[in-house]
């Protein structure tokens, strides 16, 4: 989350200092992150040259409305795991449990949250007191990392496991997300940007449980309220970029001059 926050501060400053000259009432500007080779790029608002933090985005958790910030990135399929599905499927069964092995940008194990005899709607705190739910989720999480070219996972943070289940506020899907081994209180960015692509693919627990929208915009549902992430499809339905809605929030400015 912090790098996907400082691509957008990047974006606003790179027009503020004049390293973007602005292109009307929107200027596009593509990032390059240091630590991936990857490629974002951001659509920040210009009117009259200048960028605007005027605006009624909201994103859930955040307080306040401000100017929207569509950030995309380019080339996530299998960032870590060298393939968008690792096993080269889209439904792999694991302990009885059918899960989508997918990394677009982060690994994850998708899983219907009923196949773990559970509605999908339970707390944060309900789940993370769940001894026998945690040690089922373990046992598939152990056993995916070798079927996702990860080796022993045991001591890792991926991949991250999250249960799937019916939109109950008009989103596209609901989430509850384990980073491992705890249930989030939200969703990661990433984690939600494989959730909505995984709903994409015409198989496996997400897809079947998915009310696909007509644009780009995937409503994620979570605990907090649901994460805005954007799918871009080619005209077969492949994901091409993915990305997520932020907002430009003018935090302070200042001027540091060195001692002499």
């Amino acid at each position: 989350m912090a790098a996907v926050v400082q691509d957008v501060a990047r974006a606003e400053a790179s027009v503020i200092e004049g390293l973007v000259a602005p292109t009307g009432d929107e200027t596009e500007v593509r990032i390059h992150m240091c630590n991936t080779g990857e490629i974002a790029t951001a659509r920040v608002l210009t009117p009259g040259g200048r960028v605007s933090y005027e605006g009624a985005a909201r994103i859930d958790g955040v307080p306040g409305g401000a100017a929207p910030v569509p950030l995309v990135f380019e080339a996530l399929a299998g960032a870590m795991c060298g393939a968008l599905l690792p096993s080269g499927r889209a439904v792999d069964m694991i302990d009885g449990v059918a899960c989508t092995l997918i990394d677009n940008s982060m690994p994850c194990v998708i899983l219907d949250a009923d196949a773990m005899w559970l509605r999908g709607d339970e707390t944060r705190e309900a789940l993370d007191a769940d001894e026998v739910l945690k040690a089922r989720l373990e046992s598939i999480r152990l056993q995916a990392g070798p079927l996702m070219s990860l080796g022993e996972v045991g001591a890792q943070s991926v991949p991250k496991m999250i249960l799937v289940s019916a939109p109950r506020t008009g989103g596209v899907i609901a989430t509850r997300s384990f980073i491992p081994h705890r249930c989030h209180a939200t969703i990661g960015v990433f984690a939600a940007v494989n959730v909505a692509t995984a709903c994409t693919l015409g198989e496996g627990p997400a897809a079947a449980l998915a009310v696909l929208p007509e644009g780009e915009r995937f409503a994620v549902e979570h605990p907090g309220g649901a994460a805005e992430v954007l799918i871009r499809r080619d005209a077969d339905g492949r994901v091409t970029g993915a990305g997520t809605l932020r907002t430009a929030r003018k935090l302070f400015e200042g001027r540091v001059f060195p001692r002499a």
